[in-house]
């Protein structure tokens, strides 16, 4: 017997990918029995196991059947019976195997009526972490900590822009608190309009801005305030106004999984007045898990500062979802979105409610979630999340493509490996979710990549002060850097949003956190690197084809990365080269063919542009050599 499937063939599943509710899926396979027995479809989903006959037609067996009418993840695999004994052929992803029990191929089913903000989709991101971009004035941020200080609260100050963040105790503290500032504010960000608009972006996502008692403000203290020492409402309202005359938007992160114990709610130390911890009569008090009052309660990863919320109270919700709660009000205030912390820790439900209120307000707001897996088979206490079902996420934080793209190009796997990551999530999220998501090559969680790419240790498991000593030296610096401008071309030619932290497209490094939250390099930025960058960051505005266009990717070799991106006449071509040598490369479309464009035409004739100025042929293949740890992007228009 021979049988062979491959779920991202359009031949073998068709329509590709993620389904709308209620759609009609083709399936078929190649299928040559050793007897008589016919082959069955075994398909899998929320109402139950189905066996479908199918169709045989010479070496070809299909079946069509119209999938379910409620978002969820269904499965199948193929299934024949002989002897009183049944034989499966089943798979994850791509090429199917055989097997003694069901392994199923997954169909993620979503809402047919979902869509995602399109200036978001075609646009580029920048995410800054506010106390390290910019300061505007040194001597209104020393007053501001004046102030600060006559709270009680401990803050340290860097005189000098450039040094590095605190990552050991001080001060007489047993453990690390984040508590040492730079005085980067909302003011300087809005000075750098100027800056982020040459860059070509279009999305700015502020880590939080809301008062707190850390530099990271991850412990809200009052969610309808700016921090102090970060300006003031009406400084980020300018803010907000003056981005939108550039065309950025901005995105808010939102911490609402816990709140800060120092914080008007909680009030652990009666600063407040009314808080949960100071007053058990206090309005917030149902707002918390507390197994012995007051001072035993349930705390974000144990932590004592980040007390826990029921997110489901009704006065909870009404205080960040209602009509004048936390979300709306910030979206008056000139916001554009929400970034919502640890969403996998957030309730399916308190995520519905999110969306709704951000919509009403404002349908072209975005929403997006940090989900470091794939959101698709995510699973929780709930039973699997409902992220991409169409009435919860815009989109994730793309971990998955992260992961993948570093990975490759550390050389901790190859291009085909790297094929196979991609593709799965491209084969998993429904197409306006897998537009939208956000394609970060660094965040304020992960070491910076310009660190990763230049052979840093492990900061999952590596000690603060190796992470702190770790010095590459300058051959490897400029190995990272011709490597991050390499992912960045793939970031911003793939679907998907590209995304900056700041910083790293001006050569900053650093490990795990606080080492990533270094300050912008001001004055002694890589303006070169900072140059090629950006030449890639607007290529979405000039090159529709990147935005909406066609798309076939995959290896052309171990270390050789292919993406093509077509609409209409234009094409776009990047071949990406991880390994240390130049690489001589063909590539001819029929190469590429997974996923939902695989039968679809590319144009692949006359004279294409590469980004150094040199014009190569095509005639149904391309010939070009690829330069070490670098790539060759290919367009119409000498671009």
């Amino acid at each position: 017997m021979r049988l062979y499937h491959h779920s991202r063939n359009i031949h073998d599943r068709n329509p590709q990918g993620a389904l709308p509710c209620g759609s009609s899926l083709t399936i078929s396979c190649d299928y040559v029995p050793d007897g008589e027995e016919p082959l069955h479809l075994y398909w899998s989903d929320l109402g139950g196991i189905r066996v479908l006959p199918m169709q045989h037609i010479g070496s070809r067996a299909t079946v069509t059947f119209t999938v379910p009418y409620v978002p969820q993840r269904a499965g199948y695999c193929f299934c024949r019976f002989r002897d009183g004994r049944t034989f499966f052929y089943g798979g994850d992803s791509g090429e199917g195997h055989f097997c003694e029990a069901p392994h199923l191929y997954g169909v993620t089913i979503y809402d047919g009526n979902f869509q995602t903000p399109e200036w978001f989709r075609n646009g580029v991101a920048y995410q800054i972490f506010p106390d390290r971009f910019y300061c505007s004035d040194k001597a209104k941020f020393h007053r501001r900590v004046q102030a600060y200080r006559k709270t009680g609260r401990s803050i340290t100050v860097h005189e000098n822009w450039d040094d590095n963040p605190l990552y050991l105790p001080h001060g007489g503290a047993r453990v690390y608190q984040p508590d040492d500032y730079f005085g980067g504010d909302l003011e300087g960000i809005r000075e750098k309009l100027p800056y982020l608009s040459g860059l070509g972006i279009t999305c700015i996502y502020l880590n939080p801005i809301f008062e707190a008692h850390s530099n990271h403000r991850y412990n809200t203290a009052d969610y309808l305030t700016v921090d102090p020492i970060l300006g003031s409402n009406v400084d980020f309202i300018r803010l907000a106004s003056e981005a939108k005359n550039y065309g950025i938007r901005i995105i808010l992160d939102g911490v609402f999984s816990h709140t800060g114990d120092d914080s008007i709610y909680f009030d652990r130390f009666h600063r407040y007045g009314n808080g949960a911890c100071s007053n058990p009569d206090s309005v917030y008090k149902e707002w918390y898990r507390f197994r012995r009052y007051p001072d035993d309660y349930e705390c974000w990863w144990n932590f004592q500062s980040l007390p826990n919320v029921e997110e489901l109270t009704p006065s909870y919700q009404d205080f960040i979802q209602g009509e004048n709660g936390v979300l709306r009000t910030w979206l008056r205030r000139g916001a554009s979105g929400w970034r919502l912390d640890v969403a996998d820790e957030l309730p399916d439900e308190f995520i519905r409610g999110t969306r709704r209120a951000i919509k009403y307000e404002n349908p072209d707001s975005v929403l997006l979630g940090e989900v470091w897996e794939d959101c698709s088979t995510k699973m929780g206490p709930e039973g699997r999340r409902g992220y991409c079902n169409g009435d919860e996420l815009d989109a994730p934080m793309d971990y998955p493509f992260l992961r993948g793209v570093r990975g490759f190009l550390c050389g901790d796997f190859d291009a085909y490996a790297l094929n196979e990551r991609l593709q799965r999530v491209r084969e998993n999220y429904p197409k306006p979710f897998y537009e939208a998501c956000l394609n970060l090559l660094g965040s304020h969680d992960i070491g910076r990549a310009i660190s990763a790419f230049a052979g840093a240790p492990d900061s999952e498991s590596a000690p603060r002060e190796v992470q702190n000593a770790f010095r590459p030296d300058e051959k490897a610096i400029e190995r990272a850097k011709r490597l991050y401008v390499t992912a960045v071309a793939i970031a911003v030619v793939l679907p998907g949003v590209p995304c900056l932290y700041y910083g790293d497209e001006a050569g900053q490094t650093g490990l795990r956190d606080p080492m990533n939250r270094k300050t912008y390099p001001w004055g002694h930025e890589d303006t070169g690197l900072i140059a090629a960058v950006s030449k890639l960051t607007n290529l979405r505005h000039w090159h529709p084809a990147l935005k909406n266009g066609h798309l076939r990717m995959g290896a052309i070799g171990r270390d050789l990365f292919a993406v093509i991106r077509y609409s209409g006449d234009e094409t776009v071509i990047l071949l990406t080269n991880r390994s240390d040598q130049p690489q001589n490369a063909v590539l001819y479309p029929t190469m590429l063919f997974e996923g939902a464009d695989g039968d679809t035409p590319v144009p692949f004739s006359g004279i294409y542009f590469a980004e150094n100025g040199e014009q190569i042929p095509a005639d149904a293949t391309i010939r070009v050599s690829i330069p070490p740890c670098g790539y060759r992007l290919l367009c119409k228009d000498n671009v």
